[in-house]
């Protein structure tokens, strides 16, 4: 709204929501207001198209000021302007988060990613035996063989059974090989090897070759092993968050780019989830699932995170709302400089101006793509409400 009118175009209405009018009230030419349903909002500009100028009332002057008459470039800067909206409001998200609540700490990611690279570990004090998501409970739960072997925190274990292991999938692989009961481990504590006989359990466990698959292996209850003093994440102050937040953001739009790239490939899984099967937590949410995920971290003060969702949300809905796809404002953007460009090329060979397309022959397309998201809406809600991803 605010581009549009700095351009000198008029702008009718500006809504938050869709459906019926709650209430509204007026300023200057401008009608201001809220409506019943809050799934994003509208602003009306008199003649984003050549038939919508056709379709209306206005006086000369009016005329003037409809929007298909202004630049290109102008135009672009409007219709991206919602867009910009939320990379700014994403940013400024992130940079709260960095002062008061912390961004993930690098330091800590990178030690995350040694944590397969090698076989050093963390003991539990128990092992939950069902194939669950859980913590164990130390008064109902076994106790963990590793513990009961009087292994450490921080010890590497360098061999079972005489098998070497050189990262941490090794020791799990031969772990799982190894039948329950007695085993013998090679291992280094403080740079000294010596070795120790564990009596494993069986437990329930993810099968790592066939997905889905539950399997009975045996169990030492260990996990890989994570330092301590590495916090999780960091806070910053005002002119450090500026540099953290921006980190932070240009990895937050690449994974977000990645995500939009496997759509495609994760529609099948999020119809299993609809119809009764396990929820992949890699299938996309709707607005259903993401306040359902968001209401579950605010209750456990789970604040950091939290921020984090809303901030990805934002960048996410930027960047989906720039797609070349009408209905959409990537799409208007894309039809603006298509006209443009073949404006340019009729110049070059000296034939007339082709004018402006007609939307009236491109509802077609926009109905198929209104029809695809408006299925992929019903279908992740679905299974947002009937199969949510919920926070372990």
């Amino acid at each position: 709204m605010w581009t549009a009118k700095r351009f000198g175009m008029k702008v009718t209405r500006y809504f938050a929501g869709f459906g019926p009018t709650l209430f509204s009230f007026r300023r200057g030419e401008t009608e201001y207001g809220l409506k019943a349903i809050p799934l994003g909002g509208f602003v009306k500009i008199v003649g984003m198209t050549p038939q919508e100028e056709e379709e209306e009332e206005l006086s000369e002057e009016d005329k003037k000021r409809v929007m298909w008459r202004k630049p290109v470039w102008q135009r672009t800067i409007v219709l991206s302007a919602g867009s910009a909206v939320h990379f700014i409001l994403a940013f400024v998200i992130m940079w709260i988060a960095a002062m008061f609540v912390g961004l993930p700490n690098p330091a800590f990611a990178k030690a995350l990613d040694d944590v397969a690279k090698h076989p050093r570990i963390n003991v539990a004090k128990c092992v939950v035996v069902a194939n669950e998501q859980r913590d164990c409970n130390p008064g109902t739960d076994p106790a963990s063989p590793a513990k009961n072997a009087g292994l450490r925190d921080g010890d590497t274990i360098t061999k079972v059974n005489g098998t070497a292991v050189t990262t941490y999938l090794d020791l799990v692989k031969a772990i799982r090989a190894t039948p329950p009961g007695p085993a013998t481990l090679t291992v280094t504590t403080d740079g000294a090897e010596h070795t120790v006989t564990v009596d494993l359990i069986s437990a329930q466990r993810t099968s790592l070759t066939e997905k889905g698959k539950t399997e009975t292996v045996s169990a030492l209850g260990v996990g890989g092993y994570l330092d301590p003093g590495v916090p999780t994440t960091m806070t910053y102050g005002p002119v450090d968050g500026i540099g953290a937040a921006g980190s932070f953001y240009m990895d937050t739009l690449g994974n977000t780019f990645t995500a939009l790239k496997k759509f495609p490939e994760k529609l099948p899984k999020l119809w299993d989830a609809v119809t009764g099967s396990e929820r992949d937590p890699e299938t996309p949410i709707s607005v259903v699932g993401a306040s359902r995920i968001g209401g579950e971290l605010a209750d456990r003060g789970l604040w950091s995170v939290f921020l984090w969702l809303l901030a990805s949300l934002n960048i996410f809905v930027g960047i989906f709302n720039l797609l070349p796809l009408l209905p959409l404002d990537g799409g208007h953007i894309a039809v603006a400089w298509f006209e443009r460009a073949r404006s340019w090329f009729a110049a070059r060979r000296g034939r007339p101006d082709p004018g402006r397309v007609d939307y009236a022959k491109l509802m077609p397309v926009t109905y198929v793509v209104i029809i695809v998201f408006g299925a992929f809406t019903l279908l992740t809600v679905g299974a947002d409400i009937f199969n949510p991803i919920t926070l372990k």
